[in-house]
């Protein structure tokens, strides 16, 4: 039993958390639910969860503000939930962390997926860290170190958090580096081949890319769009070891 898998569902309706406790239960996964941001953390504090699916709209603090405090201390991966189909808050919810986002009412094969997909790619991540050191790769000021997964400034040793989807974006750039990938080859690496038609996510997984290499106005802009295809790395890349 310990063996499977557990997500945490945070929902303050019960018919939302009663219907995905059996559904995934039926998909051999353990699953424990929670009505809002307190119960969430008590939950986080107990156990050790392998994926949270966040509602954004709770009482109290808003699911939004979770996801961006948990990722100033974990990678726990995050699938957010929204009643509202805005491209705002799909926005923040990338924003803040998020590994992905869903509106409600959602089709559950679809969330099934995207579940699926967000556990196995953290599972890779896991086994990887346990494998022999991978090469890291300084472009500019920064470091990227894949096996330790770090982002962080060559001079002040200061690191940057990344989003798990934030990473391999960045590791496959710099691995690949003034390489044109579609946006479908980037949803394949963002998200383990579980991309859906008209997503348009890997943009702003992009934005927030850009916006954490780049913070100033006066740095250069290391991923260039290419107009109709997707994007490239222009940064001069070093492999370091």
């Amino acid at each position: 039993m310990q063996d499977k898998e557990l997500i945490l569902v945070v929902d303050d309706d019960p018919q939302i958390t009663s219907f995905l406790k059996r559904y995934l239960e039926k998909q051999e996964y353990r699953v424990i639910c929670a009505s809002d941001g307190r119960e969430m953390l008590g939950v986080l504090t107990r156990e050790d969860v392998d994926l949270c699916i966040l509602d954004i709209g709770l009482p109290g603090k808003s699911g939004l503000d979770i996801t961006r405090d948990l990722r100033t201390e974990s990678d726990l991966p995050i699938l957010v939930l929204s009643g509202r189909d805005e491209v705002f808050d799909r926005v923040v919810g990338l924003e803040f962390g998020a590994d992905d986002y869903m509106v409600k009412p959602f089709e559950p094969r679809e969330l099934l997926a995207r579940v699926r997909t967000i556990l196995r790619r953290a599972k890779v991540v896991s086994n990887l860290q346990e494998k022999e050191p991978l090469p890291s790769y300084q472009f500019g000021n920064w470091l990227l170190a894949p096996t330790e997964r770090t982002l962080s400034k060559v001079d002040t040793g200061q690191q940057v958090a990344l989003t798990t989807s934030e990473f391999e974006l960045l590791h496959l750039f710099a691995a690949h580096p003034n390489v044109v990938y579609t946006r479908d080859q980037l949803l394949d690496t963002a998200r383990g081949r579980a991309s859906f038609a008209g997503d348009r996510t890997i943009d702003v997984h992009i934005m927030r890319l850009r916006k954490k290499l780049s913070p100033n106005a006066s740095d250069p802009d290391v991923i260039n769009t290419i107009h109709g295809v997707g994007y490239s790395f222009v940064a001069r890349v070093i492999q370091t070891n």
